[in-house]
């Protein structure tokens, strides 16, 4: 078992690139964190973990998160990405991410509501919920990409 992670950040970015996953790599790198090795994970944030606005992770490092993206090659076509991470009088909280062919706002709705109905599922109530979104409006082909990077 990994140990578990005591720090978070949120990112979101998006980007052009001359093929799908150029666009999402150019993406991840905009957000910065392209140079790690993300190991894709679930929603929820472990306990008493402290939120820090920029990492501090030696490249390559392998890098639990929880992260949404898409990328299109519609010309003229918005798309967005959003993460929230919803916290509770818990200890813990939860992760949701989402991406879709639409606008930045609809994004953030989205990912608000889904985690507020997660910590209502769990029987929690939400105290703070923290948003991180982007949209992307595309020229050839390119990414929009969202996430709650966990670390140590």
């Amino acid at each position: 078992m990994l140990p578990t992670p005591k720090k978070y950040t949120l990112v979101a970015a998006g980007a052009e690139g001359p093929t799908r996953l150029n666009a999402f790599d150019n993406a991840l790198l905009a957000s910065g964190i392209g140079n790690l090795n993300l190991l894709k994970v679930s929603s929820i944030l472990p306990p008493e973990a402290e939120l820090v606005e920029k990492l501090a992770i030696p490249p390559g490092s392998l890098t639990p998160t929880a992260y949404g993206s898409i990328t299109s090659e519609t010309p003229g076509e918005y798309i967005s990405a959003a993460v929230a991470v919803g916290l509770s009088n818990e200890s813990f909280g939860v992760i949701m991410e989402f991406a879709g062919r639409c606008r930045e706002q609809t994004s953030r709705e989205r990912v608000t509501y889904m985690a507020e109905q997660a910590l209502k599922a769990r029987g929690l109530a939400a105290i703070k919920i923290h948003v991180k979104a982007v949209e992307w409006q595309i020229k050839e082909c390119g990414c929009a990409f969202a996430a709650v990077a966990l670390w140590y």
